[in-house]
This record gives structure tokens, sequence and C-alpha cells, in this order.
């Protein structure tokens, strides 16, 4: 149980990195980091599979699908800011 919060705590902040780094050149601090990413899977775990989209089960699987629903959020916020 601890194990698997720890896990997805690491994946979330990982896409978190990346999603900034792709959307806006930069982090978000550890904990920004973390809550973008995991929102970013959740984000994730719905749209993809209705694209027909799996990357796969493993660790870095997961990483690349959280990033991918990370960014999806970063873009979405970043079009409500600039409105």
């Amino acid at each position: 149980m601890i194990t698997a919060i720890i896990i997805a705590l690491i994946i979330g902040a990982i896409a978190g990195w990346l999603a900034g780094l792709i959307v806006r050149g930069g982090g978000f601090g550890l904990l920004g980091n973390i809550v973008v990413g995991i929102v970013g899977a959740l984000i994730a775990s719905f749209i993809l599979p209705l694209l027909g989209v799996f990357i796969g089960g493993s660790v870095i699987g997961s990483i690349i699908s959280a990033t991918i629903g990370a960014v999806i959020l970063l873009v979405i916020v970043g079009l409500f800011r600039r409105a």
C-alpha cells in the first residue's frame, strides 16, 4: 500500500516535470509536478482508451501516459489563462 503510493508520487513528479518542460519550458516545483502528473495520469486513463491508445503497463508506460495527460491538462489550463 505505502509502496504503491510512493511509486504514484514518483511517477507523478516525473510526468509533471516532463510536461512542464514540454509546455512551458520549466517545472512547477516538486509538489506542483506531483499534482500535475497525478491529475495528468487520471486524464490519460480516461482519454487514451477512448482513442484506442494503449501504451503499456510498465513504469515507463505509466510515465509516458501520465505525461501525455499532464500536457493535455497544461494546454487546457493555458487556454483558460489566456481567455
